[in-house]
Formats: C-alpha cells, sequence, structure tokens
C-alpha cells in the first residue's frame, strides 16, 4: 500500500494544534485522509480548519482526562457512522520539561508521565474497538529519547523508555487482529515545544532554592540557551515518516528520524564509559 491508496481513511490524531501533530494533521489531509484532529482548546481546532480542507475535523481531546477522552470517541463514533471505520491512532501529545533530577519537583514528573504515558494507553484503550473493525495502525510519536537517555531530561527519557516498551506490548498483543503498533523516535525537531520548554523551565526555575543554581547553574544556561535557538529538522519530516507508515503494507515497529537520533542510537551501542564521556564532553563545568 501507498498513502495514496489509503487516502480516504480516517484518522485521529492527537496534539495536533502545534508542532509534529499540526504538521501530520495538515500532511494527511493534503494526502487525502479524514483527519480528525485532536485539540484541547476550541480556538487550535477553528486555526487549523482555516488552513486545511473541509475533510479535517477538529475534536476537543484532553489525554489526561478520561471524560474527554470518551467524549472524543463518542464523537468521532457519531461522525463516522454505521459504517465508517478509523484506520489509524497517531498518539503525538507530549510534555517536555528538563532540569537535573534533584530538583525537578515531583509534580513535575508525574505530568509527563500522564501525558506521555499514560495518557497514551488511555486514549489508545479506548479506541482498540474501532481500530479491530478496520484492521488499523497505532502509531506513537516517541523520541530518541527513548533510545538514550540524557542527562537533565532525565523524567523526560523516562516517559519514552516507557513507551517504547508499552509500543512492544501492544504490537504483540494487537498483532491476531491485524492491528499494526509503530513508534516513531524522532531527534531534535523545529517545533513551538522548544519556546513553551523556555516558559515553563523559566517558570520552573523561579521555584528552585538557590543552592540548585550554584550546583548546576553553568547547565541551566546552556539549556536556556538552546531553547532561545531551535534546531533539528522541520515537523513536516515526521508526518511523512508517519504518511509512510500509515500507508505501508507491513509498517516498521519504530523509525528513527534525523541523523542526530541515529547517532545517539549508535552510541548506545558503546561500552558505557565511553558512552558517557561522549556525552559529557557535551556539558559545561559545573559546579
Amino acid at each position: 500500500m501507498t498513502p495514496e491508496k489509503t487516502a480516504g481513511q480516517a484518522v485521529l490524531i492527537t496534539g495536533a494544534s502545534s508542532g509534529i501533530g499540526k504538521a501530520c494533521a495538515l500532511h494527511l489531509d493534503k494526502l487525502g485522509y479524514r483527519v480528525f484532529a485532536g485539540v484541547r482548546k476550541p480556538g487550535d481546532g477553528e486555526a487549523l480548519q482555516t488552513i486545511a480542507s473541509a475533510r479535517l475535523t477538529p475534536v476537543q481531546i484532553d489525554v489526561t482526562d478520561e471524560g474527554s477522552i470518551t467524549a472524543a470517541k463518542d464523537r468521532i463514533e457519531k461522525e463516522l457512522g454505521a459504517s465508517g471505520h478509523l484506520f489509524g491512532l497517531i498518539n503525538n501529545a507530549g510534555l517536555g520539561l528538563a532540569g537535573p533530577i534533584e530538583f525537578q519537583s515531583l509534580p513535575d514528573l508525574r505530568q509527563q508521565m500522564e501525558v506521555n504515558l499514560i495518557g497514551v494507553v488511555a486514549v489508545t484503550k479506548a479506541f482498540i474497538g474501532l481500530l479491530r473493525q478496520s484492521r488499523g495502525r497505532i502509531i506513537n510519536i516517541g523520541s530518541v529519547s527513548g533510545v538514550s537517555s540524557m542527562p537533565f531530561q532525565g523524567a523526560y527519557c523516562a516517559t519514552k523508555y516507557a513507551l517504547e516498551a508499552i509500543s512492544d506490548a501492544l504490537r504483540l498483543e494487537l498483532r491476531p487482529w491485524g492491528i499494526s503498533v509503530s513508534i516513531v523516535e524522532p531527534g531534535d525537531i523545529q517545533t513551538p515545544a522548544w519556546q513553551k520548554s523556555l516558559d515553563s523551565a523559566n517558570k520552573m526555575l523561579e521555584s528552585w532554592p538557590s543552592q540548585a543554581f550554584a550546583l548546576y547553574g553553568p547547565v541551566v544556561e546552556m539549556m536556556r540557551q538552546m531553547a532561545r535557538e531551535p534546531r533539528g529538522l522541520p515537523a513536516e519530516d515526521v508526518a511523512k515518516v508517519v504518511a509512510r507508515l500509515l500507508g505501508a503494507t507491513t509498517p516498521k515497529a519504530r523509525v528513527l528520524v534525523g541523523t542526530d537520533a541515529r547517532i545517539l542510537a549508535l552510541i548506545e551501542h558503546l561500552p558505557a564509559p565511553i558512552r558517557d564521556w561522549i556525552i559529557s564532553r557535551q556539558l559545561p563545568r559545573y559546579p
């Protein structure tokens, strides 16, 4: 199959307000898919409709709210009708908060786990029945952070490692019904998430004790600078990978996206002391 042959099929994308989710929604819409674009705010859905075809339907969904997920499922079932099927579920909604584990709050850790892992599971559980009818596809947007854990991103990486485990388990559990499960592992992607991360980091830093800056000051400034100067591939590159997975006869279980992602994945095959030395060389001296 190709994306052109699967065009017309219905897909749901969570976190479609911006970044990778928005790029996937618009790209799949252009290919002819019937896109249900999951957004948390009505205004984000309206904005998408101004730049997409009439096929694209915004659906309000908060992946951390079971009631919201159920309402979205009911809405999509009604829109599809008795003869309609959901062919694809793209779990994209995500959240990243960086910082040393020593000073990252437990509420921040729990929030990332709720969005990046439990939210994926909750949405998937709700829509498996519709996907079973169509022998459809589940595509989880993970990260190379689920392959290679980086310092000061430990909590975020933990959620993405966990998503790898959930994806592998689901792929085998749902195999008898012909539902494929893939995970996409991008490296750095140019999205508004960088600015969101900077805003979240600045808010988080306000609650830190002075000791945190004394211990990790140079790293904090490095991370702020990285957020101010976004780097990486355009989100559309990930959208193209998603389209290929939807159109493939036998979708791959996992796909790395970007040269940096492939390099980090290779580094993980090195002995730990060498791997750690390479990564430590990229950090400023601290304290």
